[in-house]
C-alpha cells in the first residue's frame, strides 16, 4: 500500500562521525527537528553501526544505510539478505545490473535499494580519469533508468541530474539528492555538483541529504528546523505534488 512522504522526512540528515557516540549527541541536539539519518561506512568501521540503527529506530527514526555495497552478485545478496534482518528504509549498493539485480531479488520489497549513479564528489575531469568518456548526465540517466527496470526504489544522484531522472523514471522510482548546500556554492569540501534546498526539489528530489551545514552549525536543531520550514514553504506552494507513494 502506496504513502505519502511527510514533509520532514524529506530531510535525511547525514551522521558522518567518527563514532556512534558522537552520533547519538547530534541526533539528541537536533531533536525532533529531524526524523530521517543517514549512517554511513565511517560509522560501520567504527563499531556499533547496528545498534545505533536500532537506537533510532526505537526512537521512531528512519534510517538509511549509506553502505554502498560493491562486490560479485551473490555476494552482495547475502549482505542485503544480512541487512534485511534490520529495521532499516534504505541501502545503497554500487555496480552494474547483475549487483542491483541481486540486490533486489535478496531486498524482497522488505528494503529499498537506492543505486548510486555518479559521485556528488566527481566532476568531468574525475570521469575522464576513470576512463568514462560519456557526459555526466548521460550516465546517471542511463543508471537511472537501469536501475528502476531492475526493480530498485530509486537512485542518489547529484542535484544537476535529478530533473533529467525525474522526467524519465516514474513518479514511484525515487531520487535522493546528497550534496545539499545551503547557498549553491560549493564551498571549501570535498562535494563538487552542489545544489541547495529549493534547486533540488525544483528537479524533483524526493530526499535531500545534509550534513555539514547542520552538523557544525552553531545550533544544529536551529539549523535544521530553517531547513525544514525551507522545504515546508517550497511544497506549500504547490510546485511539487506531495503525495507521491514511498519506496517501502
Amino acid at each position: 500500500m502506496s504513502t505519502t512522504i511527510p514533509a520532514t522526512d524529506r530531510l535525511i540528515l547525514a551522521l558522518d562521525v567518527p563514532t556512534a557516540s558522537e552520533a547519538r549527541e547530534i541526533v539528541d541536539s537536533v531533536a525532533d527537528a529531524v526524523s530521517f539519518y543517514k549512517i554511513g561506512l565511517e560509522l560501520f568501521l567504527s563499531g556499533g553501526y547496528f545498534e545505533l540503527a536500532d537506537w533510532l529506530r526505537s526512537r521512531d527514526k528512519k534510517v538509511f544505510a549509506d553502505l554502498k555495497l560493491f562486490d560479485v552478485p551473490q555476494t552482495v545478496r547475502s549482505a542485503v539478505r544480512q541487512l534485511r534482518t534490520r529495521d532499516v528504509d534504505f541501502v545503497t549498493v554500487h555496480g552494474n545490473d547483475a549487483i542491483l539485480r541481486a540486490a533486489c531479488d535478496a531486498a524482497a520489497g522488505d528494503l529499498g535499494i537506492l543505486a548510486v549513479t555518479v559521485l556528488t564528489s566527481l566532476d568531468r575531469a574525475d570521469m575522464d580519469d576513470l576512463g568514462f568518456e560519456a557526459d555526466i548526465g548521460a550516465v546517471v540517466l542511463s543508471r537511472a533508468r537501469r536501475a528502476e527496470s531492475i526493480g530498485c526504489a530509486g537512485v542518489i544522484s547529484s542535484g544537476h541530474e535529478a530533473a533529467r531522472i525525474r522526467s524519465a523514471v516514474s513518479q514511484r522510482f525515487r531520487v535522493v539528492v546528497p550534496g545539499i548546500r545551503a547557498a549553491t556554492d560549493a564551498g571549501t569540501d570535498d562535494q563538487k555538483r552542489t545544489v541547495d534546498v529549493e534547486t533540488a526539489f525544483e528537479a524533483g528530489a524526493d530526499y535531500i541529504v545534509m550534513g555539514r551545514p547542520i552538523r557544525n552549525a552553531p545550533d544544529p536543531a536551529r539549523a535544521a528546523a530553517a531547513v525544514q520550514e525551507r522545504i515546508a514553504a517550497w511544497f506549500s506552494r504547490g510546485r511539487l505534488t506531495d503525495t507521491l507513494p514511498h519506496a517501502r
